[in-house]
């Protein structure tokens, strides 16, 4: 059954509770991953735009998201992009590189928003209204907006990570625990841009076999 496109009704709401016009929407692309770094965006959509085809980015084959990427860029208002490292992941944990991140890209916006929408369970501390809604990438186009930009600068990166390791396929899996990857892992070793602390499990695999 066809997944309904996410509409601008939470934005709506959020513009009648706060009495503003500038609502950014905010999401993550990489928190489960491997390797390479966790990714967020910010991106603010002007009153009432719902750009046709931009939805959850899970759900976009990748030659379509590299379209609409394009296409939010030139209808938003503003997007800003935050960047948080493997490194930095495996010294303070996934969800502080998480919320870092997504206070990053909502920072580098080039206009100051009124209020937030971040996709999932928790609200951000960015210094503004927040508020955080499960499955928001599904409901809120500026949420889904912000997965597709999000998913395309971290995917870009990955696949210029497979220039680096063109054994592992970054360029397929992009950095997330598919057979193939931890099969590279357990064969080869992880390289300089795995996540450490998150290869316990797959390191305990390699042992099991040998």
């Amino acid at each position: 059954m066809a997944t309904a496109p996410p509409t601008d009704f939470l934005e709506q709401q959020l513009r009648q509770q706060y009495a503003c016009t500038a609502v950014a929407g905010v999401d993550e692309a990489g928190r489960g991953a491997l390797a390479g770094p966790v990714v967020a965006a910010a991106v603010m959509l002007p009153v009432g735009c719902v750009p046709e085809g931009v939805r959850d980015s899970k759900l976009i084959p990748e030659p379509e998201r590299e379209r609409l990427y394009d296409l939010v860029i030139e209808q938003a208002v503003a997007w800003g992009v935050g960047v948080v490292s493997h490194r930095e992941i495996d010294s303070i944990n996934i969800l502080r590189a998480t919320f870092l991140a997504m206070r990053q890209a909502v920072q580098d916006l080039a206009a100051t928003p009124h209020a937030l929408l971040v996709d999932g369970r928790d609200t951000i501390d960015a210094g503004i209204p927040c508020r955080a809604v499960v499955g928001g990438d599904r409901l809120s186009v500026s949420i889904a907006a912000a997965s597709i930009i999000a998913k395309v600068t971290r995917d870009r990166m990955m696949r210029g990570a497979h220039q680096q390791h063109p054994h592992f396929g970054f360029d397929r899996h992009k950095g997330y625990g598919t057979a193939q990857h931890r099969q590279a892992i357990q064969q080869h070793g992880p390289t300089s841009l795995h996540r450490l602390t998150f290869l316990g499990k797959v390191m305990q695999e390699k042992l099991k076999f040998e």
